[in-house]
């Protein structure tokens, strides 16, 4: 649980604390991004009594260690030194800071997001009117000090010297928590007014200087991770930390700029390990937080394997994780260490997944299972190739296809599969892994399968493509195709408005039993024909020319029935291209598929592919 002290401290000591850098933010914050209207609402609920919500503040000198800056607007000596950063309340401290502590400008923006320079003001006669009055007290005026009218022409208010702000009696809120100055002046210019001025000091200003805040500290004992943690959960407006930029900062404190390693510097000469994982086609997906959690494995990994060999048993271990907290304690020595083999085994990956049939990372079923992936391979290195190793790699990288188990959150499997894939390929006595063990394929669910937004829809065309499937029109194979950058797609192989026409519902149409993997010249002739009818036209266009016995086994490299086709037999060439994709399923998968009467969940019925009608 978090260590933590809870209590009430005065606005102007808060305030104070800020101006002279006790108080500073972690630089994983995000810049200041309130407009005026939120600041004046800010200012009314003081100016009211009424509560602003508690500030959340973390006690340096602990674990939890981050590049820290001052409050936007705050200029610091190069002697002062933090004592607390702020977690949670940093554009409530930042408005009321710029507002009341400094003398520039506040830098913000209109409702429009337009930027915009205001300096606040209450006119003292207009709060004087009570509670009600509050808000229209409250005046923003330019850069200049002036509010203008007609396209700025026109000056309607104009305070800009401080005779001008006696003139019109009003009170700048920089002078609020100490307005000894102001007062000076005033008394000197316009005594009469004076009393006046009282009455507001004694009804807005005490507000302001009496105002406490509900404060929460975190005492500098708790962790990184719980940090991180409850700086989240309080952080419910903006857009999420990503773990990458809460590790960034935390490595900032030593020195060492994450970002650049991972997006590159032209300035300072580092290239972009980003780019280089991208050139290769099927990493093109991979993030820095994946990057994050394969370094995450390898360093758990380690430290598991150092505590048993030391004699702990397995529950007093180091577990192997590439959860969040594990990725958020990463010290950068591992991160150091581990980075250059990660991404070499992350281009040992793309080789793997070529080899295995892949092409484009736009039928990649998982890129989660890319990072524990790249992980084993760190340790296998280039025994990979070997036919045993790969046998089981292989069988392994399927089953979490098909089974559909890297989908939604999967670092309980990403950790199981390091260490249980390892072993089995390593050990010939060693259990299968977690992954293929769990794995099983409803025959049901082929019917199910329509778009590529499903796993094993992509597997399945790639194993398609992998088996020699040549293009009907072209003659070549499908693969040769696609690594050309043909326009290669899945489409019907019964079109859909033939199927519509006779009676056969979308939703078996549409099933990847009816689709095989085709160029786009194939598909435009195949039109909304009948099979009968454009096997013909292929046969005898002018550049294909082919015989029946050539076209056939062209079918036949799609696992295509070619007579049911070519008589139209939708029911025939479904029903054996089912028993065909199925025992293609079992043999990747090295497993049986699982024959059960109720049908398996249904995927998107609408299909998405690039098809004729």
């Amino acid at each position: 649980m978090p260590n933590f002290d809870s209590t009430k401290t005065s606005l102007r000591d808060l305030l104070g604390q800020i101006t002279t850098g006790k108080i500073q933010l972690p630089d994983f914050q995000r810049g200041w991004v309130w407009d005026d209207e939120h600041i004046r609402a800010l200012l009314v609920s003081i100016a009211r009594g009424f509560p602003i919500g508690s500030i959340m503040l973390l006690e340096t000198g602990g674990e939890a260690r981050f590049q820290i800056r001052p409050i936007e607007g705050v200029r610091l000596s190069a002697s002062s030194r933090a004592e607390r950063l702020i977690l949670d309340g940093q554009q409530r401290l930042t408005s009321l800071t710029q507002v009341l502590s400094l003398t520039d400008p506040v830098h913000t923006q209109d409702t429009r997001k337009r930027a915009i320079e205001r300096y606040y003001y209450f006119d003292i006669e207009e709060a004087l009117q009570g509670n009600g009055s509050i808000e229209d007290a409250i005046v923003g005026v330019d850069a200049s000090r002036t509010i203008r009218s007609d396209f700025g022409r026109k000056i309607d208010l104009d305070l800009g010297t401080q005779a001008r702000e006696f003139e019109s009696f009003y009170f700048p809120c920089s002078q609020i928590l100490n307005s000894d100055h102001w007062e000076e002046g005033l008394l000197a210019a316009d005594a009469a007014r004076f009393p006046r001025y009282m009455e507001f000091r004694k009804l807005v200003l005490s507000r302001f200087r009496e105002y406490e805040v509900p404060l929460i500290e975190l005492k500098k004992e708790n962790s990184k991770e719980a940090v991180c943690l409850v700086f989240e959960k309080v952080n419910t407006g903006g857009v999420p930390l990503s773990v990458f930029e809460l590790v960034t900062a935390s490595y900032s404190a030593d020195g060492y700029n994450l970002r650049d390693d991972w997006y590159g510097s032209v300035e300072r000469k580092v290239p972009s390990r980003a780019k280089e994982l991208a050139a290769r086609p099927l990493l093109v997906g991979i993030e820095a937080t994946d990057f994050l959690q394969g370094i995450a494995l390898l360093h758990t990994y380690r430290l598991r394997k150092l505590d048993l060999a030391a004699g702990k048993t397995g529950r007093e271990a180091t577990a192997v994780s590439a959860k969040r907290e594990q990725v958020l304690s990463l010290p950068l020595e591992a991160y150091k260490e581990w980075k250059e083999p990660l991404k070499e085994s992350f281009f040992l990956a793309d080789q793997f997944l070529r080899a295995e049939g892949f092409q484009s990372v736009r039928f990649l079923p998982y890129r989660t299972q890319l990072v524990p992936l790249a992980a084993i391979l760190v340790h296998l290195k280039e025994r990979w190739m070997e036919p045993v190793v790969r046998d089981k790699l292989s069988r392994w990288f399927w089953c979490g296809v098909f089974g559909e188990l890297y989908g939604g959150a999967v670092e309980t499997r990403v950790a199981l599969d390091m260490q249980g894939v390892l072993e089995w390929v390593l050990a010939p006595d060693a259990p299968e892994p977690a992954t293929v063990i769990a794995a099983g394929f409803q025959a049901s669910r082929l019917d199910t399968l329509r778009t590529r937004t499903s796993a094993a829809y992509r597997g399945l065309y790639v194993l398609l493509q992998r088996s020699g499937a040549k293009d009907f029109f072209w003659k070549v194979r499908v693969q040769e195709l696609d690594q050309n950058e043909y326009a290669i797609d899945i489409h019907h192989i019964f079109p859909r408005d033939w199927c519509r026409a006779n009676g056969i519902s979308d939703r078996v149409s549409n099933s990847i039993i009816n689709k095989a993997p085709i160029s786009y010249k194939a598909n435009r002739m195949i039109g909304g024909k009948a099979p009968s009818a454009y096997l013909r036209q292929l046969r005898d266009h002018d550049q294909v020319r082919i015989t029946v016995a050539e076209q056939n086994a062209i079918l036949e490299s799609h696992l295509i029935d070619p007579e049911a086709l070519r008589a139209d037999d939708f029911e025939g060439l479904y029903a054996a291209r089912r028993r065909v994709l199925l025992g293609l399923i079992e043999e990747t998968m090295g497993k049986e598929v699982i024959i059960a009467s109720a049908e398996a969940p249904a995927d998107d019925v609408d299909d998405e592919d690039g098809d004729a009608r």
